[in-house]
């Protein structure tokens, strides 16, 4: 495994493009503790974001986790332009020549996956601690590491998304192509929740039980919008007559939908590989 690893990451490394792109993400995921120095003075009105609770432990977690995911599309590209290279460059068959299999060729990309996902989340992860000990009101162990379940669907979300993004480069293998189909698929979704609504279903909720099965809005279930979890929020909202009932912990069950999509993704990413005469 440490073999079909190091070649993967050697070919990222040596691509200019991949290289800025991975680091770019790990840069932008560090701006997430600038929002920690927004301050905005409106005449009597004076807001300081690191005091409105954020990064309170264990909110912060979920805070963190949720936003941090938007930048995936950094590491999307990478993935999908990963794949587009061993088509244009010829790697994949020389690599097939050399004595690699298709299968450990599969294996590769899919350890550069999980790579991908685990260092994004351990990244997360150690940024979360260092924001919450700075600003968090509690410090409790306890309450600390309450809530660090968001970490494990983070590392789930990216991972099923980045398998997606790897089948997507293997089944079009071209990179804008790839990119345009993953957009193109997000808005397929939106049309079968909006049929549903209109033609099948009287509430948005049994359209939600419904679409949850499909590979992105899964991935989305899996850690719900965190701002209206805040207590400033929710007391406007409920000054207002908003009093709705939300569920804002980690969704199980969207997790398992996830963890099928994503074998599917790659089984499917191999027997495409295995049919096709390179």
């Amino acid at each position: 495994m440490n073999r079909l690893l190091s070649i993967e990451l050697q070919k990222i490394w040596k691509n200019k493009a991949s290289k800025v792109l991975t680091l770019t993400y790990f840069i932008l995921l560090s701006f997430i503790a600038l929002i920690a120095s927004i301050k905005v003075d409106l005449g009597p009105i004076h807001i300081d974001v690191s005091k409105i609770g954020i990064f309170n432990f264990p909110y912060i977690w979920h805070f963190n986790t949720y936003f941090a995911g938007w930048l995936k599309l950094f590491l999307a590209v990478v993935i999908v332009s990963m794949m587009a290279n061993e088509y244009s460059y010829g790697t994949l068959k020389q690599n097939l020549i050399d004595g690699l299999s298709k299968k450990e060729f599969i294996l590769s990309k899919f350890l550069t996956v999980i790579l991908f996902a685990l260092g994004s989340t351990i990244f997360v992860f150690v940024m979360t601690l260092i924001l919450g000990l700075s600003f968090s009101s509690y410090n409790e162990i306890e309450i600390i590491f309450t809530d660090i379940q968001y970490l494990l669907a983070f590392f789930i979300k990216l991972t099923g998304f980045f398998s997606f993004c790897l089948f997507l480069g293997i089944l079009i293998k071209r990179s804008a192509f790839a990119l345009g189909f993953l957009l193109v698929w997000f808005f397929i979704e939106q049309i079968i929740r909006g049929l549903l609504n209109w033609l099948v279903f009287d509430t948005s909720e049994q359209t939600a039980k419904v679409i949850a099965y499909l590979p992105l809005e899964s991935m989305s279930n899996l850690i719900v919008e965190p701002i209206t979890r805040l207590s400033i929020i929710k007391s406007i909202g409920n000054q207002l007559g908003a009093d709705e009932v939300k569920h804002f912990g980690v969704d199980y069950f969207a997790m398992l939908i996830v963890l099928i999509w994503t074998f599917l993704f790659i089984f499917f990413s191999y027997k495409l590989l295995k049919k096709r005469d390179l």
